[in-house]
Parts: C-alpha cells; structure tokens; sequence
C-alpha cells in the first residue's frame, strides 16, 4: 500500500515539475523548452472562437426527424403564419409518448375556423371503432383503437364542427402516427413553424 502511494506521488511530483513546459506549449511555443509566442494563441482562438459561436447559436435553430411519417430530415425554424401543410414542431406531454415530454413534429392539417368532422367506423382491429377524420371533407386520418404494441388509444371527439381560434389540427401520413386524431387540436403558442433542409 504505502509503495503504491509513493509511485503516486512520484507521478504527481514529476507531472507537476513538467508542467510549465506544458503551459508553455499551450501558449504556442514550437516544442518544451521554447520560447511561448502567445500570438499563436491568439490567432488559435481567432478561428475557434467564432466557429464555436455560429455552432452554439446553429444548434438549436435545426432540428432532426427521425420519424418516417414526415417528409423531412433536418428542419429549422422559420418563424411566419403557420398555412395548411406547414411543418410544426413542438412539445408534447402524454404517456402514450413516454414518461418525459418530447419534442414532435407534424403537419398543420386543419386550421383555425376550418371545418371538421368525425365519422366513427367498425375497427378492423376488433370490437371498438375508429375515427375517421375530415378537414373541409378532406380525409385527415383515421384513429386506431390501440398502439402497435397493444396500449389503449382513445380518439378525440370534436365538441363542434368548427377548429377552434388559436388551435391547429396536427398529424402525419403515418396511420400509426400520434397526432390530433388522440389529443386534439394544439394551441398555436406552442407550435413553431419549420422548413425543410433536408
């Protein structure tokens, strides 16, 4: 034990004796036992610096999408009035999507004062039904009664035949896709308007 300790500290003292040599070469000196030039600092630091600043401020302004129910694999904002068709992303909170709120994005389908309708159809899946949704009688998607891996799911019922003022009905191609057809219409605060790059 006490051999280990002194091995140890041997390492310490000799990583501590070398270590101005180290500063210096940090510093942009050519090699240990050189001059420091701390002009090559400088100059390091004048091309890392604002690379690591267009990064830190890129970052959160792109998005990837690793659904294959949205056309699109990176996205970025692009903050405007959200038209039919738009990419939205925004976060969402349910546990059929998991215990922890996570970020989505989706289509905006059916817009504010638009109309919708719900028609409720015998499931193939079995003795429940599914909702069958239209925006304008354009056909939106149809809900399932459960997951892909058995859970419940229970479609949203509209209260009137009419989107309401400052929510967007929001969804995919996916027909197994989490969307308005389970948790209804998102509030426009919530959703961020994005375009495709990828």
């Amino acid at each position: 034990m006490l051999s280990l300790i002194w091995r140890a500290s041997k390492r310490a003292a000799l990583r501590l004796r070398h270590l101005p040599l180290r500063a210096a070469v940090a510093l942009g000196a050519s090699g240990f036992g050189e001059p420091a030039r701390p002009v090559q600092l400088f100059k390091a630091y004048g091309i890392v610096l604002p690379i690591g600043l267009l990064v830190w401020w890129a970052m959160p302004q792109f998005a990837l999408v690793a659904t294959p129910s949205i056309d699109a694999f990176v996205i970025y904002k692009a903050p405007d009035q959200i038209r039919t068709g738009n990419l939205v992303s925004f976060t969402l909170f349910d546990p059929i999507a998991g215990p922890k709120p996570v970020s989505v994005t989706k289509y905006a389908l059916c817009l504010p004062g638009e109309r919708i309708d719900m028609i409720e159809k015998p499931s193939a899946m079995g003795e429940t039904y599914d909702g069958w949704y239209f925006c304008n009688a354009r056909l939106l998607g149809i809900s399932k009664p459960r997951t892909r891996d058995g859970r419940p799911l229970t479609h949203w019922h509209p209260a009137t035949k009419i989107i309401p003022a400052g929510t967007i009905f929001v969804g995919s191609s996916s027909p197994d896709g989490f969307d308005s057809r389970y948790y209804g219409p998102v509030e426009i605060g919530r959703l961020t308007r994005m375009e495709k790059l990828l």
